[in-house]
């Protein structure tokens, strides 16, 4: 079984909501970083020395090739990133190998063979 890495930086405010979206979409399990930061085309704004940008989460999914396009584009959709520029960003690369993740297989077997 082949896995890509999906990467999502999403506002902590739509942490949860871009989880539960990927897990209805096939995701068996996810993991959050918290409190990340970064910079799109524009700088941030600041008032006094003191930063106006919203949190990141850095939340990361590994999942069965077959349902990666399925899961980004739900993350997307969810994460309203096409529609308010700045919002967050998901990417997916490839794995080259993976362990621990005998009891996904397991699970996923049935779900890729439909």
């Amino acid at each position: 079984m082949h896995f890509k890495l999906i990467l999502t930086f999403v506002e902590d405010s739509k942490t949860t909501a871009v989880m539960n979206a990927a897990r209805d979409e096939g995701a068996t399990g996810a993991t959050v970083i918290n409190h990340a930061r970064g910079e799109g085309l524009a700088q941030k704004k600041t008032f006094f020395g003191l930063s106006l940008e919203s949190q990141r989460d850095v939340v990361l999914f590994l999942v069965e090739e077959h349902l990666s396009r399925h899961i980004i584009e739900k993350i997307a959709e969810v994460g309203e990133f096409e529609e308010r520029p700045g919002t967050g960003i998901a990417i997916q690369i490839d794995v080259e190998d993976a362990v621990g993740v005998a009891h996904q297989v397991e699970q996923l077997v049935d779900v890729v063979e439909t």
